[in-house]
């Protein structure tokens, strides 16, 4: 039966069935790679154990360790909604070094498939790229320098849904009172090794912590910074012996918050 054939009154009916007709499964995998965003898999080694880095031609789109290939795709359905493959070619020199030495700073110009995520979503996450190798922040700092001061919560959970950890450093990033905290890939444990292969002396820092150290004090330059400015820990331990428990007693004392490390005036 042709379309003029087809009595007026069934039309409406007909296309009230189309929203019960549906796609093919091949349709989703064709237009995303029809596009250029169909995403594909490296597995690689990491400080962590093997990992499995997604890709699409946007950029980077998640790091994670899983137990099989089918667990990572799983895990990458799940939580995107999109179909991913393995990938027949080998992965690129530079991010085969990044994630397996992690001190390089050239995941500053990795581009990272994002969508998905809100506006301040991304904005966190690319504040946290800033931050040196050997550093550290605490939530706040991200929260204060991306013009959210008030968020730090919202800060912290944005950082524990990073899908790409290890590439975005989110293991330099700790608690406002300066322990290590939580880490969305393994745990706590592989944050504190993540933080010992950058030099970082993550038990210094939990120490530290302890004591209410937050900031250290240069007494000849009259600045004080966080103690992992300049990815030298154990040297500002050794030279600036004058330590701050807040922003507001550095201040009070006539020291200026560093111009590097920018810190908080708390």
């Amino acid at each position: 039966m042709t379309r003029k054939h087809v009595p007026e009154i069934l039309i409406p009916r007909a296309l009230r069935a189309l929203g019960r007709e549906k796609a093919p499964a091949t349709l989703l995998p064709a237009v995303l790679e029809r596009v250029g965003l169909s995403d594909r898999y490296w597995r690689l080694a990491s400080p962590l154990g093997p990992v499995y880095v997604a890709h699409s031609k946007a950029g980077i789109s998640m790091v994670s360790r899983a137990s099989s290939p089918a667990a990572f795709e799983r895990r990458f359905r799940s939580r995107f909604g999109r179909p991913i493959a393995a990938e027949t070619r080998v992965a690129p020199a530079r991010v085969k070094a990044l994630i397996r030495n992690l001190k390089g700073e050239g995941r500053l110009e990795l581009a990272f498939d994002l969508r998905g995520l809100s506006e301040f979503e991304r904005a966190v996450l690319k504040k946290a790229l800033e931050i040196p190798s050997g550093e550290v922040r605490p939530y706040g700092w991200i929260a204060r320098e991306i013009g959210h001061p008030d968020a730090v919560r919202a800060t912290g959970t944005a950082l524990a849904k990073n899908p790409v950890p290890l590439l975005i450093p989110c293991h330099r990033v700790v608690r406002s009172d300066g322990r290590l905290g939580k880490y969305s890939l393994g745990g706590a444990r592989n944050k504190k090794t993540l933080l010992e292969i950058e030099g970082a002396r993550p038990e210094t820092l939990e120490r530290l912590a302890a004591q209410g150290v937050r900031y250290l004090g240069n007494a000849e330059q009259r600045y004080y910074c966080y103690p992992t400015c300049g990815g030298a820990i154990q040297k500002l331990l050794e030279t600036n012996k004058v330590r701050f428990h807040s922003g507001h007693e550095a201040l009070a004392a006539g020291y200026r918050p560093c111009k590097d490390c920018r810190p908080m005036a708390a």
